[in-house]
């Protein structure tokens, strides 16, 4: 059904929109709490950021790119990311393929401390902490960043940050100061450790805008 290739990055404007949208029902254990109920998916209509089903497991779109050649039919090249192995395999559909959706939870929580090698996030109604081990999501997360922990089938898989986080940067070289027009760059350590390429005029102890999908300098922050 699918084979594997390498590609470059993505580019599509469609949206995802899920099958159906519905929160816990009244005496379900976890309360403000939202389920995504499994559906099926075109590949013409994949997003960033969208859950699926390959092989009994849960995936993420990373990347993809619909590809329409001289000859033969069109193809969605993909790059998803396997939640419960987190390993990322790039993987080619036929276009207007249908997959299936993954049936995953997602619980508005708050990062509140580290334990060891894991993530201690809380719930800010029931006060039940679940504990998350480390994955990208950590070089952008602080203390107290509300995000979403993300479950399949009872077993948590993962943590969803806000799109856009402000950091300050802790080290950087100095720049020109005041100095917004030069085009040129630097890389830039941010307080959780994780390395930006920012504008040349960014100081030690400003405060930036992160992508946290692509981990891109978006702007300065608002004083």
């Amino acid at each position: 059904m699918f084979a594997v290739h390498s590609f470059a990055t993505h580019s599509s404007a469609a949206a995802f929109k899920p099958a159906l949208r519905r929160p816990t029902p009244v005496g379900a254990t976890h309360r403000g709490s939202l389920q995504i109920v499994s559906g099926t998916i075109s590949t013409n209509d994949f997003k960033i950021g969208v859950n699926v089903e390959v092989n009994n497991a849960p995936w993420k779109v990373v990347e993809f790119m619909h590809v329409k050649p001289g000859k033969g039919s069109a193809f969605v090249r993909s790059k998803l990311k396997n939640y419960l192995t987190k390993s990322t395999n790039e993987i080619t559909f036929r276009a207007g393929e249908k997959l299936q959706t993954a049936d995953v939870e997602k619980r508005t929580m708050q990062y509140t401390y580290k334990d060891g090698e894991q993530f201690v996030f809380m719930d800010m109604e029931t006060y039940e902490e679940t504990r998350v081990d480390d994955d990208e999501f950590s070089k952008f997360l602080m203390e107290g960043t509300i995000c979403e922990v993300l479950s399949w089938n009872g077993r948590v898989i993962g943590v969803d940050l806000p799109i856009n986080v402000e950091l300050e940067v802790k080290m950087t070289d100095p720049g020109i100061k005041g100095n917004t027009v030069s085009g040129g760059d630097k890389p830039a350590e941010v307080m959780t450790g994780a390395m930006v390429t920012v504008p040349l005029f960014i100081q030690i102890g400003e405060k930036i805008v992160v992508d946290t999908t692509s981990g891109k300098y978006v702007k300065r922050a608002k004083e």
